[in-house]
C-alpha cells in the first residue's frame, strides 16, 4: 500500500533547521571544550615551569590571551569566507 506524502509546512522546515542547528552547535561546543582542556594543559606543562610557584595568575592570563587571539583570528577569517561566499553568483 502507497501512503500519500503530506506536503511540508513552515513550520515543520524551521524545525528542522533549528533542529540542525541545535546539533551543529552543540557539536562546536564539544570541540570548543576539547581545545580548553588541551591548551589549559600545554600552559600548564610548557609555560607554569617558567614562572615562580603560585604563579596560577599569570598562567590564567596567558591562557586567557591565547584563546583571544586565536578566537580573533579565526572569526576574522571565517568573516571573510562568508563575503566571499555571499559576494558570488551561484
Amino acid at each position: 500500500m502507497k501512503t500519500k506524502k503530506k506536503p511540508t509546512t513552515q513550520l515543520h522546515k524551521a524545525i528542522v533547521v533549528q533542529v540542525i542547528n541545535l546539533i551543529s552547535t552543540s557539536f562546536g561546543l564539544v570541540a570548543a571544550l576539547a581545545w580548553n582542556e588541551a591548551i589549559k594543559e600545554y600552559v600548564t606543562v610548557f609555560v607554569k615551569p617558567y614562572f615562580a610557584k603560585g604563579s596560577g595568575v599569570i598562567s590564567l592570563f596567558i591562557y586567557a590571551l591565547a584563546i583571544t587571539v586565536i578566537a580573533v583570528l579565526i572569526t576574522i577569517q571565517t568573516t571573510r569566507i562568508l563575503e566571499r561566499l555571499q559576494t558570488k553568483k551561484v
